[in-house]
């Protein structure tokens, strides 16, 4: 709008003279950065004309001689404020303009200001290169803005560079702290690159304190390597850094999720024996859900009576949830819904994953009636079924053989934007119409399926396959298999020895022998020897069998 007023000569007459008013205006700050949430009129107007002007014509050539008087540092900072919020990349180009054009040595703020704009609009090498010229100009950055910058590289992926920036920190007149290192350290841990934070904290750049460690720690225990993680804790009091609760809970659950149990258990009581700190809920939870993973509910059951009658500590929604999961798998689900009628006791009211973990060991012992009863309960207790109460039932209907109810469920789905589809979910009701003979209707949930962005994996096709193998219709079995292939799907061997001894058996032999040749141009690793070995001998006894 602006500009197509300055494009006719007698508005543009009119802003000129107007523009000249504000340049003379002595309200018009011309050293000090101006305050951006307060601006006076006249500056204001000046900004946005040349904000305006700027993003239609970048290299102001469409500026007069005044307008270019007009501006000044504290100017250029407002405009680069303004343009930084529509369009980074043009407020980039602006400082260029002025800095190499005009010669402005722009202040901190307006360096700042930049660089955090670029950061947060992922431009971090550009970012880097203001950085660099700000340095030139003979400022020095603070730790937030420091900060900044390496976050922005480290989340772009570009760890090195992060790196290297805190080690050359220095060089920007900054003294970072382990806040800095820190936060760098748990990025790289959180984008799974767990041996480049290692190395970046054993090549010794700064001083660790026991955050440090711990980010560490849990790194290593991510990778499931819990004795670099035990060698790494032996250090800390090198360092002068005394082990916290967060220390010991990260070691307890790197060592259940190793399956090292009795070990984590010991832990507990030698941390619980030294007095350094006290074990927490979430130390216990820890071991109980190492155990139930096991399928030791007993010990679990004794770790769970030890938290709470001996210490006194409160299980949290998390320890009942284990518990009653635990059980469920091991299909004691009078246990579980003996804890579960607890929680009400003790005031912990149950959530999805509560009843989710009852409804899946209702269905693993059998007892589908108990089961759709909780499904039937959760609207009551306003409740929504999540991905995995719905695959729980879906495959405690499909065992017992109840596929329209399964069906009826996955129909639901279609409504539900909320739930983001899975394999477990519709792989037993294709399994389930396959075996009953109904390949259409399975063929229809995969279309269904694919519609929801859900891709099928080998487990879908080995179903469809053999299941239309099963019904005669081997042409529509080997378009399956031609498909899975297409797709980068590897079959395994049961799976081709299944399909090459049906397709002998219906008097096919070229097919079945074009079937091993085709896998056996790719990579899948599959012991093809005793297929080819098949075909040979079901090609020389040459009896055809049909299906």
């Amino acid at each position: 709008m602006l500009l197509h007023r300055l494009q006719h000569s007698n508005s543009r007459r009119r802003l000129i003279a107007r523009f000249h008013r504000a340049c003379s205006n002595p309200t018009v700050d011309r050293d000090p950065i101006p305050n951006p949430s307060n601006p006076t009129s006249s500056n204001r107007w000046i900004i946005k004309v040349i904000s305006t002007l700027f993003i239609h014509s970048p290299s102001l050539g469409a500026l007069s001689s005044f307008f270019i008087e007009a501006l000044t540092p504290s100017v250029a900072y407002a405009v680069i404020r303004r343009l930084g919020n529509r369009n980074p990349k043009l407020a980039l180009d602006f400082f260029e303009f002025t800095k190499s054009t005009l010669g402005f040595s722009h202040s901190v703020g307006t360096y700042s200001c930049l660089i955090r704009v670029l950061c947060e609009t992922g431009l971090h090498k550009a970012a880097k290169s203001v950085l660099d010229c700000m340095m030139i100009d003979g400022h020095s950055a603070d730790k937030s803005l420091l900060g900044d910058l390496v976050s922005a590289h480290a989340l772009a992926g570009n760890y090195d560079s992060a790196m290297d920036l805190l080690v050359k920190a220095e060089e920007y007149k900054c003294r970072p702290n382990s806040v800095m290192y820190n936060n760098l350290l748990n990025l790289m841990v959180k984008k799974n690159r767990v041996e480049d934070a290692v190395r970046f904290f054993t090549e010794g750049h700064f001083h660790p304190d026991t955050c440090t460690f711990n980010i560490v720690i849990k790194g290593l225990c991510k990778l499931g390597d819990v004795d670099r993680a035990f060698k790494v804790f032996s250090e800390m009091g090198s360092f002068d850094c005394r082990p916290d609760i967060v220390t010991y809970n990260t070691l307890v659950n790197g060592l259940c999720r190793s399956e090292k149990v009795d070990r984590a258990r010991e832990l507990l009581d030698e941390v619980r024996s030294n007095g350094v700190c006290s074990p927490d809920v979430v130390t216990y939870t820890s071991i109980i859900r190492g155990y139930c993973e096991v399928g030791r509910m007993d010990e679990a059951s004794l770790v769970f009576k030890e938290m709470v009658v001996r210490f006194g500590i409160r299980p949290s929604l998390v320890t009942y949830n284990v518990m009653i999961n635990g059980y469920g798998k091991a299909g004691d689900t009078v246990s579980a819904v003996s804890l579960f009628e607890k929680m009400a006791v003790d005031g912990c009211l149950p959530d999805v994953v509560t009843l989710t973990s009852l409804i899946d060991g209702y269905c693993r012992n059998g007892q589908l009636d108990d089961a759709m009863r909780l499904w039937d309960e959760m609207e009551g207790r306003k409740l929504f079924p999540n991905v995995y109460t719905y695959g729980a039932v879906i495959n405690g209907l499909c065992k017992e053989n109840r596929l329209n109810k399964a069906r009826e469920l996955l129909m639901q789905l279609k409504g539900r934007r909320d739930i983001v589809p899975r394999l477990f979910m519709y792989n037993p009701v294709i399994d389930g119409f396959c075996k009953a003979g109904n390949v259409d209707e399975a063929n229809i949930i995969v279309k269904e399926m694919e519609e929801k962005g859900c891709v099928p994996d080998k487990i879908t096709f080995t179903i469809l396959i053999i299941g239309h193998c099963m019904k005669g219709r081997m042409r529509e079995a080997i378009g399956l298999f031609d498909r899975m292939l297409a797709i980068g799907c590897a079959p395994d061997t049961i799976m081709i020895s299944c399909l090459v001894s049906i397709l002998l058996k219906a008097g096919m032999p070229n097919e079945a022998t074009q079937i091993v040749q085709t896998v056996s141009a790719k990579d899948f690793n599959l012991n093809l020897a005793s297929l080819s070995q098949v075909c040979s001998l079901k090609k020389n006894m040459d009896i055809p069998v049909a299906v």
